[in-house]
């Protein structure tokens, strides 16, 4: 009988301080040979940290550099310009550059070490990328990450906006997981138990993490370790059902219209509780959640366009016409709609 494999990160390193033990976590994997991107303006920052700590342990630095374009065009040129020396990738930054360094990966058939520098998405984790293809953001297949080193104090010192990202992206679990269920109970899809088992996990322990601020440790470290068991779970899953249902269709649906969407979390986040409400399944959790980690009040300060979600629905089953969420119903989109204009806690954000 063929059992299953799956990638799962070799190198899982998630805490206070990690950045400075890049080095010694690349030497333990036996490679000598590295690749490094950074985001733009981060070598600044955390270049001679990281360049001290690969030196320490004798890997050499084959090419450094600060990338900025997303355009999938120039990731394949870059791609094929690595040495061939190069044993390793790895990206430090936000979602632009982890998604290069994962597409250059794949491409070259190397391991790569996702650094996240914000807490934005569960991008850092799972096997897909979110390029420019022809103009629009377009979600690639890519390499699971060999391995994931997140420094909860670089994550804490990032911009508010990322972490308020970060818990929208990682609530939608709660919304996906209802949608896969809806899917699978109606024949389209088929559910994978463990895979709904740790991202039933990942957003439970996430939203029973008892906190004061959102920067606290414990806290960063629930979301990032949550983060990380979702890029696992879509791994066994084989696909992207156990952490994006309809709520990520209306993100999709907003990246197309919209010529500035918002961060991804922020936009997923909203649509997480229009959805919960529309599954009428554990809105009252999300919109708690939002309450108490501020969320609501950030999003609130955007000047949102209700029109556009309104539009982003209507739009939503077209992004994924082989999927049959809520949304590929047109009562449930109508509903949603009407949850758009009339909902009282969504007045606060559409003003």
């Amino acid at each position: 009988m063929a059992g299953s494999h799956i990638a799962i990160p070799t190198i899982l390193k998630i805490g206070k301080g990690t950045l400075k033990d890049v080095g010694k976590y690349i030497k333990s994997s036996g490679m000598e040979n590295a690749v490094i991107y950074f985001g733009n303006g981060l070598i600044d920052m955390f270049g001679s940290e990281v360049m001290e700590s690969l030196n320490q342990e004798g890997i050499k630095v084959r090419e450094y550099r600060e990338l900025d374009s997303t355009d999938i065009d120039d990731i394949i040129d870059l791609a094929f310009e690595i040495d061939s020396k190069a044993q390793v990738i790895v990206g430090i930054g936000g979602g632009k550059v982890i998604d290069v360094a994962k597409y250059a990966a794949y491409l070259r058939k190397l391991p790569f070490i996702s650094i996240p520098t914000s807490a934005s998405s569960d991008g850092f984790s799972s096997a897909s990328a979110s390029l420019m293809v022809n103009g629009r953001r377009t979600s690639v297949p890519a390499r699971m990450a060999y391995g994931i080193i997140a420094d909860t104090d670089i994550i804490k010192s990032a911009p508010e906006r990322f972490l308020y990202s970060g818990i929208g992206d990682m609530v939608s679990k709660i919304t996906a997981l209802y949608d896969w269920l809806y899917e699978s109970e109606r024949g389209y899809s088929e559910m994978n138990d463990f895979a709904v088992m740790i991202a039933k996990k990942a957003v439970n322990s996430f939203v029973r993490t008892p906190f004061e601020t959102i920067k606290d440790d414990l806290f960063l470290k629930e979301l990032l370790d949550s983060l990380a068991m979702s890029g696992i779970a879509n791994e066994i899953a084989g696909g992207s059902s156990p952490t994006s249902g309809s709520e990520h269709l209306i993100s999709h649906a907003l990246d197309k219209m919209l010529e500035q969407p918002m961060l991804h979390g922020i936009q997923v986040g909203i649509a997480t509780y229009i959805m919960a409400v529309v599954h009428n399944h554990r809105y009252v959790r999300v919109n708690a959640i939002f309450e108490k980690t501020g969320f609501w009040d950030y999003v609130s300060t955007l000047g949102l366009n209700r029109e556009d979600y309104i539009k982003a629905v209507d739009l939503a089953p077209s992004i994924k016409p082989h999927r049959h969420t809520y949304l590929h119903e047109e009562q449930y989109r109508e509903l949603a709609k009407k949850v758009i204009r009339e909902d009282e806690v969504l007045k606060r954000v559409f003003g």
